[in-house]
């Protein structure tokens, strides 16, 4: 984070990975998330993640939404009242991606139970102090 502005973003791209669950479940489990983070006011904003190279002809211009995966934009501040909350609301194994800042490093993690939520969670926060 840059000393001007204290106040950073977390853009979390969270994927559901369980290899038990087909591609109709994931989206199920992508939109129940989706309307659950919809409505919290410490996500900024939330959406799904459209493939950027859609096929030839697509006539819409976005490319169709990608299997199970979903972006949050998140203030550091929340993050963790984010991760609490996915900790308490996780059903299946997820991937998450953080970006922080805008800063091109990615991290990739995964997380299958709340007690790895929340070694996530320390992880990022690690991550957020070296940023």
């Amino acid at each position: 984070m840059n000393s001007e502005n204290n106040t950073g973003t977390i853009a979390l791209t969270i994927t559901f990975i369980d290899p038990d669950l087909k591609s109709e479940e994931r989206d199920d489990e992508v939109v129940r998330l989706l309307e659950e983070l919809s409505d919290r006011s410490d996500i900024d904003s939330v959406d799904l993640v459209r493939d950027s190279n859609p096929p030839d002809g697509n006539m819409s211009g976005l490319g169709r939404p990608i299997v199970g995966m979903l972006k949050a934009l998140v203030r550091t501040e929340n993050i963790k009242k984010v991760f609490g909350f996915l900790g308490d609301y996780l059903r299946s194994p997820i991937a998450i991606e953080l970006e922080v800042d805008g800063d091109k490093k990615k991290v990739k993690l995964t997380a299958n139970n709340p007690e790895e939520v929340e070694r996530v969670m320390l992880s990022i926060e690690k991550l957020i102090k070296n940023s």
